[in-house]
């Protein structure tokens, strides 16, 4: 009986990426269930170069940097049967054509999303015991504060609102379900009962946000989520309470934020802003009550490993014959990221 042929795949992303994602041991897994050339990867679809690997690729990995898959794509890689994406999201990556032709999609955002609710649990665990606050005001006075000043330090019993059960979201309220927190969840397409599962309570957003001590955004960035967190419903966060936001600065009005902030109102933790960067005189980066990170909550270093592992394990099931295990839906696009 003739071994079946494995499918011949092509990269498509930026390749300065490629080391991390699948470094040697994982690369020669994924050689071994492919046929591939490592040091070939596309970077322009329109590349005449490319038009010979195009036209016999049954798989395109693609990641960071690589360029939308089209019409015309399709066209010149009439084989392409799967796309298995070593990243997040796919929907500004793919055109609806990809589904209808019938070519099957994965990505690995449920690995990235581990990453990000891991940096957001260490966020929270910290502005709940004013660490970024006292540690501003250890470096100017020099001295500990008196006991007194403890008062309002302490995660036992603080509430925690959750804005999304994305994966993200899903991922936190995991890691937050063992610990002594108050966690209460807002999500329009979640009901009482899965939010309950979830380890929350379920709440309307103003009263989410008029009552948590430390708010975590995990919304998608979609048109419905746009500004979502507009002045007034910023205004409705207690004195002393943080805002978290891991997802994206287009959820959250970028001037009211500033302006609540400068006032010392509230406290905000900032992997991602509006623009990114902010300009250098943004006061943000001077704020006491702001801690700001470059973009930094998703996968990056030895993490993106975890990433390509992802595509190799799926590659193997699409070798093998049986469905994937973390397929992309066309439908799911409509209220995720």
């Amino acid at each position: 009986m003739p071994t079946p042929q494995l499918p011949r795949a092509l990269f498509a992303m930026d390749p300065v990426h490629l080391p991390a994602l699948f470094p040697p041991r994982l690369m020669a897994r994924l050689t071994s269930l492919t046929r591939l050339d490592p040091a070939l990867v596309v970077r322009d679809f329109t590349d005449p170069a490319m038009a010979g690997p195009l036209a016999e690729a049954e798989v395109l990995i693609t990641g960071w940097g690589c360029p939308r898959v089209d019409e015309d794509v399709l066209s010149a890689a009439p084989r392409l049967r799967a796309v298995l994406h070593a990243a997040g999201s796919v929907r500004a990556l793919l055109a609806p054509a990809v589904w209808n032709r019938g070519v099957t999609v994965s990505s690995a955002v449920h690995a990235n999303a581990l990453p990000v609710a891991e940096y957001t649990l260490a966020a929270i665990l910290l502005a709940g015991k004013d660490a970024f606050g006292l540690r501003e005001r250890f470096r100017t006075e020099h001295v500990f504060p008196p006991s007194g000043d403890y008062r309002r330090v302490g995660n036992l019993g603080r509430r925690v609102g959750i804005i999304g059960a994305s994966r993200v979201g899903r991922r936190l309220l995991e890691l937050l379900r063992p610990l002594d927190f108050s966690v209460t969840l807002y999500d329009p397409y979640v009901d009482a009962s899965e939010a309950a599962a979830l380890g929350a309570a379920l709440l309307p957003l103003d009263e989410l946000m008029g009552t948590s001590d430390i708010v975590s955004l995990h919304a998608p960035d979609i048109p419905q989520t746009y500004r979502m967190l507009d002045r007034r419903r910023l205004s409705l966060m207690p004195d002393g309470s943080v805002l978290v936001n891991t997802s994206r600065g287009a959820l959250v009005d970028p001037d009211a934020l500033t302006d609540e902030l400068v006032t010392g109102r509230i406290g905000a933790v900032l992997d991602v802003t509006e623009p990114e960067p902010l300009p250098a005189d943004s006061p943000l980066y001077r704020l006491p009550n702001v801690f700001l990170t470059p973009h930094i909550a998703g996968s990056l270093g030895n993490e993106l490993e975890r990433l390509g592992r992802t595509v190799v394990d799926e590659l193997a099931l699409l070798a093998a014959g049986v469905p994937l295990a973390h397929a992309v839906v066309q439908a799911d696009l409509v209220n995720s990221a």
